[in-house]
C-alpha cells in the first residue's frame, strides 16, 4: 500500500522537487524527520512505541509531510551518511516503520543499545565527544552535561578516521576525549548505537565530569592541543 502511494505521489510532485532542488528538499525533510522522530512526536500527535518506532504512513499524513512521498523517506535514509535513521516492517502485521537512531529527549526505552563492558573487545580506551571552542571555558569547568537528550553523544574517533561515520557535527571545531574505562570503574554506563555512536546519560546530574577527560584538541584552523585544567 505504502508504496503504491509513494509511486502515485511521486509522479505527481516530481516536478516540484526538481523545482525546489531536490537536494534542498531532502535536507528539509531530515530534519523535519529527526525533529520528529527525536523530540516532536508527542507534540505532533504521532504514535511512538517505546521502541522509538513509529508507523512511516502516519509520519506521511502528518500536515508536515504531506507533499512527501514513501520514495522521499527511503532515500532521505539511504543517503544520509551518519545512519540517523532506521527502516523496518512491523514483525507482526508488516507495515513499514521508521526511528530516529539517537539523539531523543523523548524518553524511548528499548533502542538496541548494547552495553559497553569494561574490558571486552569493544570498549574504547578513549572516545571523542566534539563540541565548539565557545563552550570551552564551560566545559573545562563543569564537565560535558547531555542537556535536554537522553544521552552525551561520543565518537569512536574524529570525523574522517577509518569506521567513525556519527558522533559529532563536522562543523565542530573542539574534540574532548573521555577516558571511556576510568568513567566505567566509576559506575558510569556507555552503550553502542545501531549506528556506532557511543552513548552515555552520565552521572545522576547527566554530567561526565571533567576528571575523565583524558585531553582536549582544537581542530581549527589548525589542530592544537588544549590544556585540561
Amino acid at each position: 500500500m505504502e508504496s503504491g502511494r509513494g509511486g502515485r505521489g511521486g509522479r505527481g510532485r516530481r516536478g516540484r522537487r526538481g523545482h525546489r532542488g531536490g537536494k534542498d528538499r531532502d535536507v528539509s525533510l531530515s530534519k523535519s524527520m529527526s525533529y520528529a522522530l527525536r523530540h516532536g512526536a508527542n507534540q505532533m500527535d504521532l504514535e511512538m512505541g517505546t521502541d522509538g518506532f513509529l508507523f512511516v504512513e502516519e509520519l506521511l499524513a502528518h500536515p508536515q509531510f504531506r507533499s512527501y512521498t514513501l520514495e522521499d523517506v527511503e532515500r532521505v535514509v539511504a543517503a544520509n551518511d551518519k545512519q540517523r535513521f532506521k527502516l523496518r516492517f512491523h514483525p507482526e502485521d508488516g507495515r513499514l516503520q521508521i526511528r530516529a537512531n539517537q539523539g531523543h529527549t523523548v524518553q524511548v526505552m528499548d533502542l538496541e543499545l548494547k552495553p559497553v563492558l569494561a574490558g571486552s573487545p569493544d570498549c574504547p580506551a578513549e572516545a571523542v565527544h566534539g563540541s565548539y571552542l565557545r563552550n570551552w571555558s564551560s566545559i573545562q569547568q563543569q564537565g560535558l552535561s547531555r542537556m535536554k537528550r537522553t544521552h552525551i553523544h561520543l565518537a569512536s574517533g574524529l570525523p574522517g578516521e577509518d569506521g567513525v561515520i556519527s558522533g559529532m557535527r563536522k562543523d565542530c571545531d573542539l574534540a574532548v576525549f573521555v577516558d571511556v574505562p576510568k568513567a566505567l570503574a566509576d559506575g558510569i554506563e556507555f552503550f553502542w548505537s545501531e549506528n556506532g555512536v557511543l552513548l552515555t546519560a552520565g552521572d545522576a546530574e547527566g554530567k561526565l565530569l571533567p576528571k575523565y577527560f583524558s585531553r582536549a584538541l582544537r581542530l581549527r584552523p589548525t589542530r592544537s592541543i588544549l590544556p585540561l585544567q
